[in-house]
C-alpha cells in the first residue's frame, strides 16, 4: 500500500510538471498575441499580412492549449531500456527541447496502443494515469514483461479496467474523445495511411465515429504540410449530431476541420426540408447528372426565326445561323455555361459589328468598331435576343424550374416516369431540402459563376477604396500632417479593419470550389450516389475516411452496399476495414439487436461485445382491455413509459449534466410522448428536478423524446424504446429499428402492447 501510495506521489510531480509547462506555454502564446494586436494593421500590405498571419498562429496555438487542459498526460510505457515514456494529448518539451511529453499520434506512443504481451515492441510495462482535473487519483498497470514485476506488488495486473470504466461513465450531451483507450482494432484504422479511400464497416457501438475523429486528428499530424493547405472536410448526418461531437478534435489538439452537413455543404444554400422516401430515392439517382447537363443545354438555343432590329438607321440581323455557330464556338472552350456565355456575346457582337460594317461600306475604325459594338450591347433587342438564346441563370434558378416546370422535367430527364415526376412536382419558392443539394451542386459545376455579382462587388470595393484615400487626403490636409512624414496610402490603410486573415477553414468553407485535402464522412451509408458525387467533387485526391454501418441505412436513396454506393464514383479507389468489438451496447442488448436485425434479413456485420452489464434488457408489456390501436391502449402505453422514464431518470440522470434517458418512438407518436412526458415529469421526479430539466436545451437534454432518425450517431445512458414493432413499419424500415435498440450504454426498455419482432428477447 505504502508502495502504491509513493507511485501515485511520483506521477502527481510529473503531471505537476507537465501541466506548469502548459501553463507557461499558454502565457507565452497570449504574450504574443497580445504584442501583435497592440502593434495594429500599418506599412506596407506585405507587413500586414505577416501581422495577420501571426496573429492567426497565436491565436490558433492558444486555442489548441486551451482545449487539452482535461487528461492533459493519460499514459505511460516503461521501455526495456530503463526509461520512461508519458503519453498525452499534444507533444511537449522544455525549452531546451527536451521532451516531457509525447504526442498520442507520434510513431513513439504507437506502441501504448499496440504492444501485447506476445508483441511488447520494446515495452516493459503500460501505465494508464487515471487523473480529476490536475489530480493523478489511480493508476493501472499491464505489464507485458513477467520477468520484472514489481517485487514489493506496487503494480497492479489488470488489463481493461480503463477502457470499462470509460464505458461506465455517464453519458452527457457531447462526445468524448477515446485518446486515452484507443485499442488495436482502432488503431490500425486511425493510422492508415493517407491515400485512397478507407472505408470502415462496424455495427453499432463499435467505436465508428471516435475512430473517424481520431483518424482524422492524426493525420492532421502525420500529414500536416499536405493537409493544413487545403484543409480537413467532416460531414455529418445533421446538426445536433455534429454538435454532439465538436469537442472532440478540439481536445485533440486541432480546430481547424470544416464541419458541416450534405444540407449545409453549398454555401448561399440552407436546406430545410426534408423530401419522402420515394422522392429522396428518385433524387439520389445517378440519372440526375445527365439530366442537369441536359437542362444547362436547353438554356443555349437556336431561335426560331431571325431577329430584325435598327441602328442608327440600318437594319440588322440576329441570324439564326450565326447563333448556332456562336453557341458552337463557345461550346468548344468547355468553360461551364454562365463563363461561356462571354464568349458567345463576343462572338455575336462581332458579328452583328461586322454587318453594320459592311452596310457602311467597308472596314470601321478601331474608335468607330468600338463604339458600335458598345451600341450594340446596349440596344434592347439585341439584349432580348442574345438573352434567350444564351440565358445566365443560377443553380437555384435551373433547378427550381425542373420541379415548378413539368415541360422543363421531361426535357431534361426522359428516363423517369410520369408517375415519378410527378411525385417531384413542387410550387415555386418551395422550401429546399436535403435531397436538392447535390443537384444545386451539380447545377453549379455546370453554370459556373456568373461574373456579373463579382464586377460589381470589385466595383464596389475600388470606390470604397477610393472614398477611404479621399477621406485619408482631407484628414492630412486639415492637420497639416502631410510633410512627407506619412501619405494618404498608409493613412487610409490605418482605417481598414485589421482583423486576421480567414483561416483555411473559414476560407473553404465559403467557397464551393475548395477543394480538400482529406475527406471524413460519418453514417455514410445514408448518402445518395448523387451526394457521393457531390463529395468527390471536394477531394480531387480521393483521399476519403468513409465510415458507416449498411445495416444502419434509414434513407431511401442510402447503400445497402459499399460496392454499389461508391464503385460508381471511386472506381476500384476504396478499400475495407471492418470493426468487429461493440465497446457501447452491453452483450444482451448487442445480441438481441443482431437476431432481430438477421430475421429481417439486414446486412449486419459480425458483432461481439465487450462486456455484460446486468439487467441491460428489460421488456414492459402493457396489458389493456382494448385493442392496442385504441386510444386506451394508447394511453396505457404512455403511462408506462413514464413510470419507466421516472424511475431510469432517478437512476442514472445527475443534476450535474452528466447522465442520459432518451424516449425513442416512431415518428407519428413520438411528439404525443413529448408532451406527455413533460406533464408527468414534475409529479414523477418533483418540481424542481422537471423544472430544470425543462430549461436545457434541446441539445442539452437529459431526458429527450426522439425519433429513431434523431438519435442516429448518439448514445445514451438508458433507452425506452417504444412499441420496437411500430419504429420498424416507419419510414426507416427495419434498420430504423436496429438504430434505436443499439443506443443505450446501460440498459434498453421496451414498452410494447402489440408483439415484439421475431429474434426479440423475452
Amino acid at each position: 500500500m505504502a508502495g502504491r501510495q509513493d507511485e501515485l506521489a511520483h506521477e502527481q510531480d510529473v503531471v505537476d510538471t507537465l501541466y506548469g509547462r502548459l501553463d507557461e506555454l499558454r502565457r507565452r502564446a497570449r504574450r504574443r498575441l497580445g504584442d501583435v494586436r497592440r502593434a495594429g494593421p500599418s506599412g506596407s500590405p506585405q507587413n500586414r499580412s505577416e501581422r495577420d498571419a501571426f496573429a492567426t498562429l497565436y491565436e490558433d496555438r492558444a486555442a489548441q492549449l486551451d482545449a487539452v487542459e482535461d487528461r492533459l498526460a493519460f499514459g505511460r510505457l516503461d521501455l526495456e531500456d530503463g526509461t520512461a515514456r508519458y503519453v498525452g494529448r499534444i507533444g511537449l518539451a522544455d525549452d531546451e527541447q527536451r521532451s516531457l511529453l509525447t504526442d498520442w499520434r507520434a510513431p513513439a506512443a504507437e506502441a501504448f496502443y499496440r504492444a501485447t504481451a506476445l508483441a511488447p515492441a520494446g515495452v516493459r510495462r503500460r501505465r494508464h494515469l487515471v487523473t480529476a482535473g490536475r489530480r493523478v487519483v489511480g493508476l493501472e498497470d499491464e505489464l507485458l514483461d513477467l520477468d520484472h514485476v514489481d517485487p514489493d506488488g506496487a503494480a497492479a495486473l489488470s488489463g481493461e479496467g480503463a477502457l470499462l470504466a470509460a464505458l461506465a461513465t455517464r453519458r452527457t450531451g457531447r462526445m468524448g474523445d477515446i485518446v486515452a483507450t484507443i485499442q488495436a482494432e482502432q488503431d490500425r484504422i486511425i493510422r492508415s495511411d493517407l491515400t485512397g479511400a478507407l472505408v470502415v464497416q462496424g455495427g453499432p457501438g463499435t467505436g465508428k465515429t471516435a475512430v473517424a475523429l481520431h483518424r482524422a486528428a492524426y493525420l492532421l499530424y502525420a500529414h500536416r504540410r499536405v493537409l493544413e493547405r487545403s484543409g480537413v472536410l467532416l460531414v455529418g448526418p445533421s446538426r445536433s449530431f455534429l454538435r454532439y461531437i465538436d469537442q472532440v478534435l478540439p481536445s485533440l489538439g486541432e480546430t481547424g476541420v470544416v464541419s458541416t452537413t450534405v444540407a449545409e455543404l453549398l454555401p448561399g444554400i440552407r436546406a430545410t426540408a426534408v423530401d419522402e422516401g420515394p422522392v429522396a430515392e428518385i433524387k439520389g439517382r445517378l440519372l440526375w447528372a445527365e439530366a442537369i447537363r441536359r437542362a444547362v443545354r436547353a438554356r443555349e438555343r437556336i431561335p426560331a426565326r431571325d431577329v430584325r432590329f435598327r441602328l442608327d438607321g440600318r437594319d440588322l440581323v440576329v441570324r439564326r445561323r450565326d447563333v448556332r455557330e456562336a453557341i458552337a464556338r463557345a461550346r468548344r472552350t468547355h468553360k461551364p455555361h454562365n463563363e461561356a456565355r462571354a464568349t458567345f456575346v463576343r462572338d455575336m457582337l462581332a458579328r452583328l459589328a461586322d454587318q453594320y460594317a459592311r452596310l457602311e461600306g467597308g472596314e470601321l475604325t478601331p474608335e468607330d468598331r468600338a463604339v458600335v459594338l458598345e451600341d450594340l450591347r446596349a440596344h434592347r433587342d439585341v439584349r432580348v435576343a442574345l438573352n434567350l438564346a444564351w440565358f445566365p441563370i443560377t443553380p437555384e434558378k435551373l433547378v427550381a424550374d425542373l420541379f415548378a416546370k413539368p415541360h422543363r422535367l421531361a426535357e431534361a430527364a426522359p428516363e423517369l416516369t410520369e408517375d415519378e415526376r410527378a411525385l417531384l412536382r413542387r410550387d415555386p419558392g418551395a422550401p429546399w431540402t436535403e435531397s436538392d443539394v447535390p443537384l444545386l451542386d451539380e447545377a453549379a459545376e455546370l453554370l459556373g459563376e456568373d461574373d456579373s455579382l463579382a464586377k460589381a462587388e470589385a466595383r464596389a470595393r475600388a470606390a470604397e477604396r477610393a472614398a477611404e484615400l479621399e477621406y485619408a487626403r482631407s484628414v492630412l490636409e486639415s492637420t497639416g500632417a502631410g510633410g512627407g512624414l506619412v501619405d494618404a496610402e498608409t493613412l487610409a490603410s490605418r482605417f481598414e479593419s485589421g482583423g486576421p486573415v480567414l483561416t483555411t477553414a473559414e476560407r473553404a468553407a465559403a467557397d464551393r470550389t475548395w477543394t480538400y485535402g482529406h475527406v471524413v464522412v460519418d453514417e455514410a451509408q445514408e448518402l445518395s450516389l448523387m451526394a457521393w458525387r457531390m463529395l468527390v467533387r471536394r477531394v480531387p485526391t480521393r483521399s476519403l475516411t468513409i465510415v458507416g454501418d449498411v445495416a444502419q441505412t434509414s434513407s431511401a436513396a442510402g447503400a445497402r452496399s459499399w460496392s454499389a454506393a461508391l464503385t460508381p464514383v471511386l472506381r476500384d479507389g476504396w478499400r475495407l476495414e471492418e470493426l468487429t468489438v461493440s465497446y457501447r451496447t452491453p452483450a444482451e442488448v448487442a445480441d438481441t439487436a443482431q437476431r432481430v436485425a438477421k430475421a429481417a434479413g439486414l446486412p449486419v456485420s459480425p458483432l461481439t461485445a465487450a462486456r455484460e452489464v446486468p439487467d441491460a434488457l428489460v421488456t414492459v408489456p402493457v396489458r389493456s382491455a382494448d385493442d392496442a390501436g385504441t386510444a386506451a391502449a394508447t394511453g396505457a402505453i404512455a403511462s408506462a413509459v413514464i413510470a419507466e422514464v421516472a424511475a431510469l431518470a432517478r437512476e442514472f440522470v445527475g443534476t450535474d449534466g452528466a447522465g442520459r434517458v432518451a424516449v425513442v418512438a416512431a415518428d407519428r407518436r413520438a411528439g404525443g410522448l413529448r408532451d406527455a412526458v413533460a406533464r408527468a415529469l414534475p409529479g414523477a421526479l418533483g418540481d424542481a428536478e422537471a423544472a430544470r430539466l425543462a430549461a436545457q436545451r434541446p441539445e442539452d437534454a437529459q431526458v429527450p423524446v426522439l425519433t429513431p432518425r434523431e438519435t442516429k450517431g448518439l448514445e445514451f445512458d438508458a433507452v425506452v424504446l417504444v412499441e420496437p414493432a411500430e419504429v420498424a413499419e416507419g419510414a426507416g424500415g427495419w434498420s430504423d429499428l436496429y438504430v434505436a435498440m443499439t443506443r443505450p450504454t446501460q440498459r434498453l426498455v421496451a414498452v410494447h402492447a402489440r408483439p415484439l419482432p421475431d429474434g426479440f428477447a423475452g
